[in-house]
C-alpha cells in the first residue's frame, strides 16, 4: 500500500509472542482463547481464507491427538476447531504453532472471526480477481492493529472473487464482491443491514481493487468509535447500522478516507445478482452450488483440484496426515477448507487424479456430490453444546447410514440444528431437523421438528412436529422418495420442489398449520408435499416397513 494512505490508518503495533494461554474463558474461541464446552475446552484455530499447508496440517493433527479428541472440525467459517482438550496447551505449544503461522501473530485479536474467501481463490476458471492477496492484507492490518481487539468477536469480512464457486450468500458483517464494470474490476461493498440473518447488502459504492485497505480500515475505525471496549457484550455491527444509519456511517467513514467513495446505485440488493449480469450470474449459481466436491478443472492448464467430503466436516487426526501427505505427493503441499465443510486437494497435474481418488477412498473419505454426506450439516450436538436438545451428530450419522441405500443424482442438504441459534449452517437447507425434547410415558425422548424449502421463519415451511428420532429415519427416505419420483426433472433441487408444492398450496388456498402433536395425521394435509407422502405410502409413515428409493 502507498505511503500516502498509512496516515489515515489506524496506529499500528506489535505483539511480543505468547508468554501464555490468555487468562480466562472467552465467549468466542481462539488459538490463545480457551473456551468451555460440554465435551472438554475447545480451541479454535483461525485459517485466513481457508488455505492451510500440509505441514501445519500434521501440526494441528498431533495437537488434536496429544491435547484432544483425536479429531478436527472444520467450521462454516473455514476455521479448524480441536474439541474434547481436557489439559491446557502450554505456551511453548502455543509459541510453535504461532512460528508455523497458525492463528494470529498478535494473540489479542486472533478471537475476531475468521477472514472468509472462495475456496477456489486464484485457481477459479471464472473469477475476476484472485482474492488471495486481500485476505492476507487485511489479517496482516489485524495483527498489526491490537486496537481491533475491541471489535466484536463476530466481526466478519468476505472477499468474494466473482468466480464458479462464490460466499457471497454467506452472513459475514462486510462484504467485498468483484465485478466487472467497463472492462475493469471493482469491489461493490456490501454490509449486514436490516434484519438478522440475511446476507450482506450492496450500498451503492464502487471500489477499485488497491482501495479496499484504507476503507476497510476506516470501516472498523468508525465501528470502534462507537463501541463500549469494557462492555462484556460487544456490539455487532449489524445493531450499530440499524441504529445509526447507514448513510450516517458511510459519512463517517469518508471524513477517514483521502479520496471519495465512488456511488453507483444506492438501491441496496442481494450481492449475488451482482457481478456478471443477473443472468448469468444466476446460471453460475446452479452449476457451481457442489463444484467444492468432485474434480474440477483449475484455470491453470493441466491442473485440477479434488473436493473431499468431511463427515460433518470432521476429520480424525489419521485422515488429516494422509491428506497433508496427498497434497505433497500429488499437488502443491497446500490444502483449501470450504465454508461447507470440506476441503480441496489442489494443483493435482491430469495424470495423478486416479491415483489421488483412490488413495482418498483408502483414507476413508470419499469425493462424490451425490453422497449424502457431501450436504449433511450437524452442530456439536449435546456431547458438546448444552444448548442442544439432541445428540446432532450422532443422529446426522446414523442418518447417514441408514440412507447408503438411497441413491442420489444430485445433493440434498440436511440440516441438524440442536437449537433455534443453528450454528452450524446459517443459510437455509433443503430439509432442516430441530432437535426438541419430546414428553413420552417414560419421560423425554430426543426427536425433532421437520422444515422444508423456504418461506419467511428462520428454518423453512415446517411440515412435521415432534418426530422422534427413532422415527426419522424411515420418514426422512420417503420424503426422498416422494421427491425422486414426483420432480419436474433431475435439475430441481429438493428444496425447489418443496417451495412448489408451497406455492401450489398457497394458491389454492389448502395449505393449514402444523398442530403440535406427533401424530402425522395431524400435520399432513399440512402441506401438498406430505399429501404426496401420503398417497405414495399410505396415511402412517411410522409403520415399520421399509422402503428402498
Amino acid at each position: 500500500m502507498s505511503s500516502r494512505h498509512t496516515h489515515h490508518l489506524l496506529p499500528a503495533l506489535h505483539g511480543e509472542g505468547v508468554p501464555s494461554l490468555l487468562s480466562g474463558f472467552a465467549t468466542c474461541p481462539g488459538l490463545f482463547y480457551a473456551t468451555p464446552a460440554a465435551d472438554g475446552i475447545l480451541s479454535r484455530i483461525r485459517i485466513p481464507g481457508g488455505i492451510i499447508s500440509s505441514r501445519q496440517c500434521r501440526a494441528i493433527a498431533d495437537i488434536a491427538e496429544q491435547h484432544g479428541g483425536g479429531y478436527v472440525d472444520v467450521t462454516n467459517r473455514a476455521n479448524l476447531q480441536v474439541r474434547e482438550i481436557r489439559t491446557g496447551i502450554n505456551a511453548e505449544v502455543l509459541k510453535y504453532l504461532q512460528d508455523m503461522g497458525l492463528g494470529s501473530g498478535n494473540p489479542v485479536v486472533d478471537h475476531i472471526r475468521n477472514i472468509m474467501t472462495s475456496p477456489t481463490a486464484g485457481i477459479d476458471l471464472l473469477e475476476l480477481i484472485d482474492t488471495r492477496p486481500f485476505v492476507q492484507g487485511w489479517d496482516d492490518y489485524i495483527a498489526a492493529h491490537p486496537a481491533l481487539a475491541g471489535l466484536s468477536a463476530k466481526f466478519s469480512v468476505c472477499f468474494d472473487g466473482g468466480g464458479i464457486i462464490r460466499v457471497c450468500d454467506r452472513l459475514n458483517d462486510i462484504l467485498f464482491v468483484a465485478v466487472l464494470v467497463d472492462g475493469n474490476v471493482y469491489f461493490r461493498l456490501c454490509l449486514t443491514v436490516g434484519a438478522k440473518g440475511q446476507p450482506p447488502s450492496d450500498i451503492g459504492i464502487l471500489l477499485p481493487p488497491e482501495k479496499y485497505l484504507p476503507v476497510l480500515a476506516a470501516l472498523a475505525e468508525v465501528y470502534l468509535a462507537h463501541s463500549n471496549p469494557t462492555s462484556k457484550r460487544r456490539l455487532r455491527l449489524l445493531e450499530l447500522l440499524n441504529t445509526l444509519g447507514c448513510e450516517n456511517y458511510l459519512q463517517q467513514v469518508q471524513q477517514r478516507l483521502p479520496f471519495s467513495l465512488l456511488y453507483s446505485d444506492l438501491t441496496p440488493q442481494p450481492p449475488s445478482l451482482l457481478g456478471k449480469g443477473e443472468e448469468f450470474s444466476t446460471l453460475l449459481q446452479a452449476d457451481a452450488k457442489y463444484q467444492h466436491i468432485g474434480i474440477h478443472p483449475q484455470r491453470q492448464q493441466g491442473l485440477f483440484y479434488i473436493g473431499v467430503v468431511l463427515p460433518l466436516g470432521r476429520l480424525e487426526s489419521s485422515q488429516m496426515r494422509g491428506l497433508a501427505d496427498l497434497a505433497t505427493k500429488y499437488g502443491s503441499a497446500t490444502l483449501r477448507l470450504t465454508p461447507w465443510q470440506n476441503l480441496l486437494i489442489t494443483d493435482i497435474p491430469q495424470k495423478w487424479v486416479a491415483d489421488v481418488l483412490r488413495e482418498i477412498v483408502f483414507l476413508g473419505l470419499d469425493f462424490s456430490a451425490t453422497n449424502i454426506k457431501s450436504a449433511l450439516v450437524a452442530c456439536s450436538g449435546k456431547k458438546g453444546c448444552t444448548a442442544s436438545a439432541t445428540d446432532t451428530k450422532d443422529h446426522a450419522l446414523a442418518l447417514a447410514k441408514y440412507l447408503d441405500r438411497v441413491t442420489l443424482d444430485c445433493p440434498v442438504n440436511i440440516h441438524f440444528s440442536g437449537c433455534e441459534k443453528s450454528c452450524a449452517q446459517h443459510s437455509k437447507s433443503d430439509i432442516t431437523l430441530l432437535g426438541v425434547n419430546i414428553e413420552a410415558d417414560n419421560g423425554t425422548v430426543e426427536g425433532y421438528h421437520v422444515y422444508v424449502g423456504d418461506s419467511n421463519q428462520k428454518f423453512g415451511r415446517e411440515l412435521y412436529q415432534n418426530v422422534t428420532f427413532a422415527e426419522l429415519p424411515a420418514l426422512i427416505e420417503r420424503m426422498l422418495y416422494v421427491y425422486k419420483i414426483h420432480r419436474l426433472n433431475s435439475d430441481e433441487s429438493f428444496g425447489e420442489f418443496a417451495n412448489r408444492y408451497a406455492e401450489q398450496s398457497n394458491h389454492r388456498g389448502t395449505e393449514k398449520p402444523v398442530r403440535p402433536c406427533g401424530f402425522p395425521t395431524c400435520s399432513l394435509l399440512a402441506f401438498p408435499f406430505a399429501q404426496r407422502l401420503r398417497q405414495e405410502k399410505g396415511s402412517n409413515w411410522r409403520d415399520t416397513e421399509k422402503l428402498r428409493v
